[in-house]
């Protein structure tokens, strides 16, 4: 059997942009978790108001509101090394020839109930044309939004981010697992435990301090999300001397 140590994976939060050349949620942040052997690069989406779903974090940029406009009024915006703006489908394919990395896919809330479905069949829809089905694990903070992804896509990964549902409410609701920030899950050790015994997977984020990591990783998270994945990749791989 292999150790928790050994299964723990980890992930780069917004891809890996605290390196030369890259910024969050960038292509180039997608390139450099693939080289560094990350298990996936987590990454934002909205969907803007002519229904084109883009990749940032902040819900505006340059004081754009990104949601309440068409994609044509920040498309020539750029990120912090210069890229454009990515759009989903220039992020996913350059992910086609990045074989192996998974896609950690943030679904951002909307404004209402129907507009969060909404962005959810969007993504489910490009997703699929672009066969990246098998690589793709969704996550968000909306239970809108993720219950639409368990409903139209129902062998996907989904796990939800909020962190006010304990792991028996999310097995009933159909999500395959919790995606908490650590102090919530330190706030309820007993949660790894449950977790596990209901087959759900337990990722904690943003874990940015190697002994937290660690602590982490003894308490039985499966998935770490940081801005550090060189450095928890190197205390994954050698727990009994980091």
């Amino acid at each position: 059997m292999l150790s928790v140590q050994a299964q723990t994976k980890i992930i780069a939060h917004r891809g890996y942009w605290q390196t030369n050349g890259s910024a969050q949620n960038s292509l180039r942040s997608l390139e450099e978790a693939h080289r560094i052997g990350a298990y996936g690069a987590e990454f934002d989406v909205h969907l803007t108001s002519d229904n084109v779903l883009v990749i940032f974090h902040d819900d505006t940029i340059q004081g754009i509101s990104i949601q309440d406009h068409p994609y044509s009024a920040i498309k020539d915006l750029t990120l912090s090394n210069g890229e454009p703006l990515p759009t989903l489908e220039s992020y996913l394919q350059r992910s086609l020839t990045l074989p192996g990395i998974r896609l950690i896919f943030e679904l951002k809330p909307h404004k209402t109930p129907e507009r969060n479905r909404e962005a959810a069949r969007a993504s489910v829809e490009m997703i699929r044309q672009m066969g990246l089905e098998d690589r793709t694990e969704y996550i968000t903070f909306n239970n809108d939004a993720g219950l639409e992804f368990i409903r139209i896509a129902p062998q996907a990964q989904v796990a939800y981010l909020n962190g006010d549902l304990s792991p028996a409410r999310l097995k009933e609701l159909g999500y395959t697992g919790l995606d908490y920030n650590y102090k919530k899950m330190l706030q309820h050790p007993h949660w790894f435990k449950e977790a596990r015994e209901l087959g759900l997977t337990i990722n904690v984020w943003t874990v940015n301090k190697p002994d937290l990591i660690r602590q982490l990783i003894h308490l039985g998270a499966g998935f770490i999300t940081t801005d550090i994945p060189v450095e928890a990749l190197s205390i994954v791989a050698h727990p009994s001397t980091n």
